[in-house]
């Protein structure tokens, strides 16, 4: 992840000091190959900071000064995914554990939902809505499995469709469990996310469930991202793993959030 990471930076520093360069050039100067070039600018272009045309690529006039802050706040699941395995893994399988046949659940977007998903049993009779294409993938042929599927403008970055329509279509569901995801949550600051095109999603998820479960692992807690979307205080229960401060626990189970670290 870190070596992505550095390629990431590396590719801006290049397009600063060169204007433009075509995807073979960067995949000389880096010594990658074309496909992976073309999936790091798709990654840049769906954050705003590089723009493609006929092969090439450039920075984005309005593309963000600090290069440093830039890559790091570029949320992607793949980068998600690799960052405390073990500890997601458990939290994924004890919230699968929690659905019962027969119900209607929501799995939002992130790298701990996704999981979720490799943890249903096969053969439950299940009714799952989601609107992430790498969740959807992952359950379409199941048996018994009942998908509701949320399209719209598709978010390469995290595998995520939106659009107003998806919104309304969301608002009209009426599920037992929503399985949440959040990039931070803070005290004072409440429950926040990379992308200002995830709030209204999550906000709208978060009154269509009877109950709202947070799926975080423990580094979460006490980070602030950018985009603020909901308070703690709406979530019935937290789901993280034994890295949790005691502070953070006795904040939880103050809020009256059933706390269940794993």
């Amino acid at each position: 992840m870190e070596k992505k990471r550095q390629r990431l930076s590396k590719i801006v520093d290049i397009l600063r000091s060169q204007d433009t360069m075509t995807v073979r050039e960067l995949s000389e100067r880096l010594e990658v190959s074309l496909m992976t070039v073309r999936r790091d600018l798709d990654e840049l272009q769906a954050e705003g900071i590089v723009e493609r045309s006929y092969g090439k690529a450039v920075l984005c006039r309005n593309a963000p000064h600090s290069l440093y802050e830039n890559i790091e706040n570029i949320y992607s699941l793949t980068w998600a995914s690799g960052s405390m395995d073990e500890q997601k893994s458990r939290i994924a399988q004890y919230a699968a554990s929690l659905i019962e046949p027969g119900e209607v659940i929501i799995l939002d977007n992130g790298s701990t939902t996704d999981r979720i998903a490799d943890h249903i049993p096969y053969g439950i009779d299940l009714t799952v809505a989601c609107y992430n294409l790498n969740i959807l993938v992952k359950l379409a042929n199941r048996d018994k499995m009942n998908i509701i599927f949320a399209g719209g403008y598709f978010h390469p970055s995290d595998q995520m469709f939106e659009s107003a329509e998806n919104i309304n279509f969301l608002g009209t569901i009426r599920a037992h469990k929503l399985f949440l995801s959040a990039s931070g949550v803070h005290t004072a600051l409440g429950m926040t996310c990379a992308h200002d095109f995830e709030v209204a999603v999550k906000q709208t998820v978060l009154k269509s469930a009877l109950k709202k479960i947070l799926v975080a692992d423990s580094s979460k807690f006490g980070t602030v991202k950018t985009v603020y979307f909901e308070k703690m205080d709406v979530l019935d229960m937290i789901i993280t793993d034994t890295g949790l401060s005691s502070e953070w626990a006795e904040i939880i189970r103050g809020k009256g959030i059933e706390l269940v670290m794993v």
